[in-house]
């Protein structure tokens, strides 16, 4: 099977988790991996960066495809129900207006930034080497750490659903692609996508 250049963009998504853990900074660039999935759903109508571009999908596709790191086993039906994928949409978005509302109290004075990553939403991990202060407002490294620790968590959740099931399971229950497939299916009036 002929290899086209975005089969490697598994290597951008190891990337990003490797540079944001030296600099927070760097959590910045995963605003692509929020922004793209949106403008392709809502020009193409379709799911083309789950399908094709989507570089975290790859590497669980690379980890528990190729080196077996998988049970391969079918995810239980409850995963897959939208209620379950929708009600984590939801939780997700509650998380991340958190995060964005500690980056606005950052950015308006009221809190000092907070060098955390925030594992599951639960666990406070101390990552104070990985930003030393830039020519940019606190509020600016407040967003990474935050957006850092979205990406991080989820990035946790897929390698944890890959060992457990089959590789690319995460992308079952992804908030990403559940919001690209209600953005796909209202752009195409079906149930198709």
């Amino acid at each position: 099977m002929k290899k086209h250049w975005y089969d490697y963009l598994w290597i951008l998504s190891l990337t990003y988790l490797i540079l944001g853990f030296f600099n927070i900074l760097f959590a910045w660039l995963g605003l692509l991996c929020f922004f793209i999935p949106l403008i392709i759903s809502i020009v193409k109508g379709t799911k083309g960066y789950c399908n094709r571009y989507c570089g975290r999908g790859q590497l669980f596709s690379l980890l528990g495809g190729r080196f077996g790191l998988s049970r391969r086993k079918d995810i239980p039906k409850w995963m897959k129900n939208k209620w379950f994928r929708y009600g984590f949409l939801i939780f997700f978005f509650i998380m991340f207006f958190q995060m964005l509302w500690n980056t606005f109290l950052v950015f308006s004075g009221t809190r000092k930034l907070s060098q955390v990553v925030t594992l599951l939403w639960t666990f406070k991990l101390p990552w104070n080497w990985a930003y030393h202060g830039t020519l940019f407002h606190p509020g600016t490294a407040q967003f990474a750490f935050g957006f850092y620790s979205v990406m991080l968590t989820s990035t946790i959740l897929g390698f944890i659903t890959m060992f457990l099931y089959k590789p690319r399971s995460w992308c079952v229950y992804c908030p990403m692609g559940t919001m690209t497939q209600l953005i796909c299916r209202a752009k195409n009036n079906s149930r198709t996508c």
